[in-house]
């Protein structure tokens, strides 16, 4: 069974993050997902997804993707009613990892198992994940990703977060942090770690609240 994070180390977290810090937030995600304690994760409360709501083999997945960033190629055309993207890479192992991670991302989609955080856009995907196509098709070096919908506000959305997914390609960590502390990323505004949320200003564990530091 997976155990909540103490308050120590979740107010440790709280603080690297808040320091905007590119290699404080890689800390603090690695030794997550390094932790002796089987099945450590964040949580909002009982039924809750966890960080992310994903576990620590696609965690291990996304950061070895954010460090490999300049490994892998990406193309995003418009097509009728959405994108079609091709990610790839010329590196066997990381061209397997795009093909999993997107696999496991159209699973948590289906399954409506929110994945947050790292994005602004995939809450409202989340959201409307029955609205939307998806097909999936994978090539020698990564994967073809076609993406329409027949609901135009849903069509920008779906493509704003290629558009997102691109800048993850491109500048990698920095991208992530940026999309963090967005609207609907998990230190932006509520967000877990952002105004409102649990371990934000006025949350249960945020500054001023019932397990936070006092105001200065």
């Amino acid at each position: 069974m997976a155990q909540l994070i103490n308050r120590r180390a979740a107010l440790a977290a709280l603080g690297a993050l808040a320091a905007g810090s590119v290699l404080g937030m890689g800390y603090v995600i690695r030794s997550m997902i390094d932790s002796p304690t089987p099945g450590l994760r964040l949580t909002n409360g009982p039924g809750d997804g966890g960080m992310m709501g994903v576990g620590p083999a696609d965690m291990r997945v996304y950061m070895d993707m954010f460090a490999r960033h300049n490994e892998i190629t990406r193309t995003v055309e418009e097509i009728p009613g959405g994108v079609r993207t091709i990610t790839e890479s010329n590196s066997p192992d990381l061209a397997t990892q795009l093909q999993t991670h997107v696999s496991s991302m159209y699973s948590h989609l289906g399954q409506g198992s929110e994945v947050m955080c790292m994005s602004s856009t995939l809450p409202t995907l989340f959201r409307n994940a029955g609205g939307y196509r998806r097909q999936l098709t994978f090539t020698p070096t990564g994967v073809i990703a076609e993406e329409t919908a027949d609901d135009p506000n849903l069509v920008q959305v779906i493509r704003a977060h290629a558009q997102e997914v691109s800048g993850f390609v491109r500048d990698g960590m920095p991208a992530m942090m940026q999309g963090m502390m967005g609207p609907g990323g998990m230190m932006g505004p509520g967000g877990m770690m952002g105004p409102g949320g649990m371990m934000g200003p006025g949350g249960m564990m945020g500054p001023g609240g019932m397990m936070g530091p006092p105001h200065s």
